[in-house]
């Protein structure tokens, strides 16, 4: 099973900005969409509210310590450990190329998932912003860099972005 962080930042790691992303990039949320459909996804409480909602086609896993504020539709862990766990039996297994479990934010979620993740994939946008959430700070020596995708500015995405994957080296 591959534990794989998946996040959009600022030059300067800025994640989120009052419970939002602090930018509209309709291409970057399609493709979110793309590698996330079918995979179990692990976020943060405060990640789920700003959704608003479980994301269809993907099994929603919410790592908090309330569990009793959330709707139908969306599975509990209390840890970690647990969220993994949830994960890997959530794992489609008439697809065995699909082994990726999807961590999708926020700040404090993708800090404890770190340690344990194999691959990143990371959208680096042309933009410095003030925010109340960053990405943590992690080593690309760590990593092996690939590029996937380069979008520059258009008419319905204001700022330029490129987007990596990132193998844990061993």
């Amino acid at each position: 099973m591959q534990v794989a962080l998946v996040a959009a930042m600022a030059q300067n790691r800025v994640i989120g900005y009052q419970g939002k992303m602090p930018w509209h990039l309709p291409a970057e949320l399609q493709y979110f969409k793309a590698i996330t459909m079918g995979k179990p996804i692990i976020m943060g409480r405060k990640t789920f509210e700003s959704i608003g909602r479980p994301l269809p086609g993907r099994t929603n896993i919410v790592l908090t310590r309330n569990p009793h504020a959330l709707p139908e539709g969306v599975l509990v862990a209390d840890s970690v450990s647990n969220a993994l766990e949830i994960a890997r039996q959530h794992l489609d297994v008439q697809q065995p190329e699909n082994d990726e479990v999807m961590i999708i934010g926020g700040g404090e979620i993708y800090a404890a998932f770190l340690p344990q993740a194999t691959r990143l994939y990371l959208t680096h946008i042309d933009l410095t912003v003030d925010g109340d959430t960053w990405f943590p700070d992690w080593s690309e020596m760590q990593w092996e860099q690939t590029l996937l995708r380069e979008h520059q500015a258009d008419s319905q995405n204001p700022l330029s972005f490129r987007g990596y994957r990132y193998e844990r080296k061993n």
